[in-house]
């Protein structure tokens, strides 16, 4: 994606099964488009993905198709897969922090 096309988080609609993400393209000119992203609500019931970090988890979606294409995606709608919800999950899991007892063993060795 180049420096002069600016991809702009909308909103979302719940649809059904699903939770629509609609976010805008706009380019140079003031060419503007809509690109949608969806989410199973079942992957939210289920604790696989938190409403708050959807929004995030969208754009990455859309920023991987645009990084992909040498211009702009042929479609205009995506849908989250499982895997890039596991992906995700993984990649912003909190890290465990050491405890106290595993220092103190360091210390002993």
């Amino acid at each position: 994606m180049n420096d002069a096309v600016v991809l702009q988080y909308v909103g979302f609609e719940t649809k059904g099964a699903i939770r629509e993400y609609t976010f805008a393209l706009r380019g140079t000119g003031g060419a503007s488009s809509e690109y949608f992203v969806t989410i199973a609500n079942d992957a939210f019931v289920a604790h696989r993905v938190r409403y708050q970090d959807a929004p995030d988890i969208c754009s990455l979606r859309l920023h991987r198709e645009f990084a992909t294409q040498t211009d702009h995606p042929p479609s205009t709608r995506f849908s989250v897969t499982d895997a890039e919800l596991a992906d995700y999950q993984d990649a912003h899991a909190p890290k465990p922090k050491p405890s106290a007892y595993t220092h103190r063993e360091d210390k002993e060795s």
